[in-house]
C-alpha cells in the first residue's frame, strides 16, 4: 500500500491538508525525528508530514537529524518520499519562484552523518556501499512534472542542486565555482537526505523552489533571510496545490508521462507497448510474433519496466528472483540488481553444471524440460518468477512447480507481455499461482 512522506519547511506542516489526522511521535534507533510526525489522508491516500528544521524552524541545517527523520518515515511505513526546500538560481533562466523537479546533487557538506552505517558488522562481506547515480526517484518525478504542467507552474524538469552545510551562505567565488561545477541551484537540505532515503529503500524526489539568485548574479541583491522568507511565503500556496495534486495521481492505475513533443499524455504501458515489435507469420503462418528485443534497446522503455516492477515489489521482503531462458534472464537480473536480491536462472535440459531438479512440461507438439540447480533455493524463500511473456502458460506453470520442489515460496509469476487470448494466465492462476504482466495484445 502506498503511503507518502513529506518533508518540508514553515507553511507546509498545515494539518489543514489532512483528512483525519494526528501527531505521532517516534522515537528511532538514531534519536528523535524534527518533529512530531502529522498522519492521515489526503483523497484516501496515507500521508505522513515532517517538520524538517522543527516545527518553529529551530533546527539549523547542520543539526537536522537526517537519520532519525528518514528512519522515523520508514517506521510508519511511508514507500515514497517528497521533500520540499528553498533554494538559490545558480542560472539567469530559474527565477524567482520557479519550481525545479531535481534529478542530480552535489554534496558539499562536512558535518553530517552521511550514512545508517557507522561500521559494516563482519567486514568486508557485509560492507554497505549504497549505488545513488541517479539519486531521485525517477517515478516520483515524472509525477511532479506532470502535476506541474496541470497546474500550469512555471518549473524546469530537471536540475542540479548544490547543497551547503549552513546556516552561512555562500561567497561570490563559492557561487560562481558552483556554477562551473554545473549546479543549478543551492540550498542546505537535500544532502544528506535523500542518500538516506536511498540507503532506506524508500523512492525519493524533491521539489526545489527558488527564492533568490544566491549571490553570483552582481545586478541583483545578495541573498538575505529575510527574502527567502518573503518570496517562499508568495508561493507556499503553489507547493501545496502541487503536493496535492501529485499525491492525487497515485490514485490513478498508471503512472502517466507527459510526451512534449506530441503535447498529450501517454501511459508508461502505452509507451512500453509501443517499444515491442511484432513480427507477423513467425516461427510460423498465423502468428503475431511480440518481440521485445527492440524495448531491450530502448533505455526510457527499459527504465519504465522497472520503476513499475520495482515499485510493485521493493517492500514485500523477496529473497530469490528467477529467470526463464533466455529474455527472462534479462528482465529478472536487471530487477534484482535493482532490488538488491539474489538470481536463479532456469534453463532448459542439459544447460546447468550441478546437480538439478526438474520438470517436465507439455507443448503443442510434444513435450519439453526445464532444470534448475538443486542448491539454488532454499526452503520458505519468497521467489519472483520471471519471464517476458505468458503464451500458453506452460513454461511459466513449470517454473513454479520446480520452486515448489525445492521449497520456496512462489510470490508473483512475472511478465512484460501477456497474451490474454491463449488463456496461459487462467492455467497458471488455476494452479495456484499469481500472475502479473504489463502489457497485453490480442491475438497469438
Amino acid at each position: 500500500m502506498v503511503k507518502i512522506g513529506i518533508i518540508g519547511g514553515s507553511g507546509l506542516d498545515d494539518p489543514k491538508l489532512l483528512t483525519d489526522f494526528e501527531e505521532k511521535e517516534i522515537d528511532t534507533p538514531y534519536g528523535k525525528p524534527s518533529s512530531k510526525i502529522t498522519c492521515g489522508k489526503i483523497n484516501n491516500i496515507n500521508v505522513c508530514i515532517l517538520a524538517r528544521h522543527g516545527k518553529k524552524h529551530t533546527i539549523t541545517p547542520t543539526n537536522v537529524n537526517n537519520r532519525a527523520n528518514i528512519q522515523s518515515l520508514k517506521m510508519l511505513g511511508c514507500t515514497h518520499i517528497i521533500a520540499t526546500t528553498a533554494c538559490g538560481s545558480l542560472r539567469e533562466e530559474i527565477k524567482r519562484g520557479d519550481f525545479v523537479i531535481l534529478d542530480q546533487f552535489i554534496d558539499f557538506t562536512r558535518l553530517r552523518k552521511l550514512s545508517f552505517f557507522d561500521e559494516f558488522p563482519g567486514g568486508l562481506e557485509n560492507a554497505k556501499h549504497t549505488s545513488i547515480e541517479k539519486p531521485f526517484s525517477e517515478y516520483l518525478r515524472q509525477k511532479l512534472i506532470l502535476s506541474c504542467d496541470k497546474l500550469g507552474l512555471r518549473y524546469h524538469p530537471d536540475g542540479t542542486v548544490v547543497t551547503i552545510e549552513g546556516p552561512r551562505f555562500s561567497t561570490i567565488a563559492e557561487s560562481n565555482m558552483f556554477r562551473l561545477w554545473g549546479a543549478d541551484v543551492i540550498n542546505m537540505s537535500i544532502a544528506p537526505e535523500a542518500i538516506l532515503a536511498r540507503e532506506a529503500g524508500i523512492e525519493y524526489s524533491a521539489i526545489a523552489m527558488s527564492t533568490d539568485y544566491d549571490c553570483w548574479k552582481q545586478d541583483e541583491e545578495p541573498v538575505t533571510w529575510p527574502e527567502i522568507v518573503k518570496i517562499f511565503s508568495k508561493n507556499v500556496e503553489n507547493v501545496k496545490k502541487l503536493l496535492l495534486k501529485t499525491i492525487e495521481s497515485f490514485n490513478e492505475e498508471n503512472i502517466t508521462y507527459l510526451n512534449f513533443n506530441k503535447k498529450k499524455e501517454i501511459t508508461d504501458t502505452d509507451y512500453i507497448k509501443s517499444k515491442i515489435r511484432t513480427v507477423p507469420n513467425y516461427p510460423r503462418p498465423g502468428i503475431m510474433f511480440r518481440d521485445i528485443t527492440t524495448l531491450l534497446a530502448d533505455p526510457e522503455g527499459m527504465n519504465k519496466v522497472m520503476e513499475i516492477l520495482y515499485n510493485r515489489y521493493f517492500d514485500k521482503k523477496i529473497d530469490v528472483i528467477c529467470g526463464i531462458e533466455s529474455r527472462g534472464f534479462i528482465i529478472g537480473a536487471i530487477l534484482a540488481s535493482k532490488l538488491g536480491v539474489g538470481f536463479v536462472p532456469i534453463r532448459k535440459k542439459g544447460k546447468l553444471p550441478f546437480e538439478v531438479v526438474r520438470e517436465e512440461y507439455s507443448l503443442e507438439y510434444g513435450t519439453d524440460i526445464i532444470e534448475m540447480h538443486k542448491d539454488a533455493i532454499n526452503y520458505g524463500q519468497k521467489v519472483l518468477v520471471v519471464d517476458d511473456l505468458v503464451a500458453t502458460g506452460g513454461t511459466l506453470l513449470a517454473a513454479c512447480n520446480l520452486v515448489r520442489k525445492l521449497g520456496g515460496d512462489v510470490l508473483e509469476c512475472v511478465s512484460v507481455v501477456d497474451l490474454p487470448e491463449l488463456k496461459g494466465r487462467e492455467k497458471i492462476e488455476k494452479a495456484g499461482y499469481k500472475v502479473f504482466s504489463i502489457v497485453e495484445f490480442e491475438g497469438e
